[in-house]
């Protein structure tokens, strides 16, 4: 069993360091101020290889595993939580649900653009009454001919306003129900097909989250993705790796909220002594790091599995249930040390904090995956 990463790996995580500390740390709070999508820097990623880690070099991408995704994930994280969901649903969605289940010309047609980050990726799945029911979806594809008539509408779509491919599930026979779901792939600026921009979130306030639209969206039969009826299907196994990639995000939040607190700790002056000196503050550190190191290993074991091609459903649930509560247990306490600057805006943990409620809820709330891990277990 190795606990270091591979010589690849890590100069990878140290590329990604060095970028966020000049392009990412003194931006992140404006960012989320202002609610503002740091485009700029998106692409400037994109031109770094981060936005293509697992499409193959036939592609223009680097043709790296889960693992090298999580690591990137988790030290953009540390600096912005926002950017790291991009990060995140770009590799681990719209792009991987092209990559994996899309045919010959689909891939030769996406997958450049989506490797360089010339083109963002999202996904399409959850709507205004189905959440952790995807299953209950109600936007439907009619075939019209050698096309396919779309109505509906989806909700909380990551990258949703500045995307331009979309990946998006629709009902194509609901006597099937779960296997009468089948994937699309849609464009930005088709007729009828419409976004909205969706502001005042908690957390991951730069993060372009967004409603879609779709009135009588007409695409070829060419744009399906998959086979008729996979789509529910397919989305199971992008669902299993994106909860890799939240896990990862939500360590990096917890990261970074541990880190800030050390710093504060051994600055801040209480009855004489840093606030570091008290067996209060030590205890809580210790706490926080402590479930921080156990949330990485679970999130870096479920990476492995599915970079051996091994079955790994269970281990991502756990690594994402546990990671995504560590690091909202770990921003708390990060406020707690703070006080009550860490009330304030003046220091970054408030928005770790708000980010990391997120992870509690994306990919599958923490109740859906305890019945993914509990419905594995009783099968013994």
């Amino acid at each position: 069993m190795e606990f270091e990463l591979p010589e690849d790996i890590a100069a990878l995580k140290k590329t990604v360091r060095d970028f966020c500390e000049k392009r990412v740390k003194d931006k992140a709070r404006e960012w989320d101020h202002h609610e503002k999508f740091p485009m700029e820097v998106v692409r400037e990623m994109g031109q770094l290889g981060l936005l293509g880690i697992r499409i193959s070099e036939e592609y223009g991408g680097a043709n790296m595993g889960a693992l090298a995704v999580a690591v990137v994930v988790e030290e953009v994280a540390r600096y912005d939580g926002s950017l790291a969901l991009t990060v995140a649903s770009h590799n681990g969605l719209g792009t991987s649900h092209i990559r994996l289940f899309g045919n010959d010309a689909q891939k030769k047609k996406y997958l450049p653009k989506l490797a360089t980050g010339e083109w963002l990726g999202a996904w399409a799945l959850t709507e205004p009454g189905s959440g952790s029911d995807s299953a209950g979806m109600k936007t439907t594809a009619v075939k019209k001919g050698d096309s396919w008539v779309l109505n509906g509408s989806k909700m909380f779509i990551t990258q949703g306003t500045v995307g331009d491919s979309f990946v998006v599930l629709a009902v194509t026979d609901a006597s099937k129900k779960q296997k009468g779901i089948t994937a699309f792939i849609l464009e930005k600026g088709l007729k009828g097909f419409s976004q909205k921009s969706i502001h005042g979130k908690l957390g991951m306030r730069s993060s372009d989250t967004a409603e879609l639209h779709f009135d009588n969206v007409e695409v070829a039969d060419s744009q399906r993705l998959g086979e008729i009826g996979h789509g529910f299907i397919d989305t199971m196994k992008i669902l299993d790796g994106g909860r890799i990639t939240i896990g990862a995000l939500s360590v990096g939040l917890g990261r970074g909220a541990i880190e800030e607190s050390v710093k504060y700790a051994k600055d801040r002056q209480a009855f004489g002594s840093p606030i570091a000196d008290f067996q209060a503050i030590r205890w809580m550190l210790a706490d926080m790091q402590t479930e921080l190191d156990a949330a990485r290993l679970l999130v870096y074991r479920s990476a492995a599995l599915a970079d051996a091609g091994k079955p790994y459903t269970r281990e991502a649930s756990m690594g994402k249930l546990f990671a995504s509560e560590a690091a909202t247990r770990a921003c708390n306490k990060a406020v707690q040390i703070h006080g009550g600057y860490g009330y304030t805006r003046e220091f970054p943990v408030e928005r770790y904090l708000r980010d990391a409620k997120l992870c509690e809820i994306g990919e599958g709330t923490s109740e859906i995956q305890r019945s993914i891990i509990a419905r594995d277990v009783l099968k013994g």
